[in-house]
Parts: structure tokens; sequence; C-alpha cells
């Protein structure tokens, strides 16, 4: 199979996945006779940058005016659309 692993260990795992006797916790694969443990690492990643704000530009003729909106504070900032476009 295409990562090295027999077709007979993955239809074991199968069979034993149906019939929910996994063996444990968590199954192990074998692969040339070496355990190996997953693969998933769990990793914390750190903010590169603060969320950008929100800008809003609104042009009425010859008035323009720019608004900008902090973006934790996003709904707050839909309901004041709707409330200024009704």
């Amino acid at each position: 199979m295409a990562n090295g692993v027999n077709a007979n260990l993955a239809r074991r795992w199968v069979v034993a996945a149906e019939q929910g006797a996994t063996g444990g916790d968590r199954l192990v694969a074998v692969v040339s006779g070496v355990a190996q443990t997953p693969a998933f690492v769990p990793v914390q990643l750190a903010c590169a940058s603060p969320t950008p704000d929100i800008r809003i530009e609104l042009r009425r003729g010859a008035t323009a005016i720019t608004v900008h909106w902090p973006s934790a504070e996003a709904a707050q900032c839909a309901a004041w659309m709707r409330e200024l476009l009704r």
C-alpha cells in the first residue's frame, strides 16, 4: 500500500474498529517492524500581529467619512451599519 502498511494489517484494523475492540486507547502502526506513534503533535501558535481594525469609508455626495472600528467588536459594527443604512 502507499504508506508501507501491510494490507493484512490494515484489514485487521478495520475489523477491530468495526467490532469496537481497538486493543487500547489508540491503534499503533507497525511499519517495517518499528512501532510508530501517531504523527499529530499539538502546537501553540502565537499571533504574528494583532488583528487589524475594521475600516469603513462612506461617501454621500460631497460628504465622505472614514470609520475605524476594533475588529474584536465586529458584531457591534454590523449593528451600527444596519442602523445607518435604514
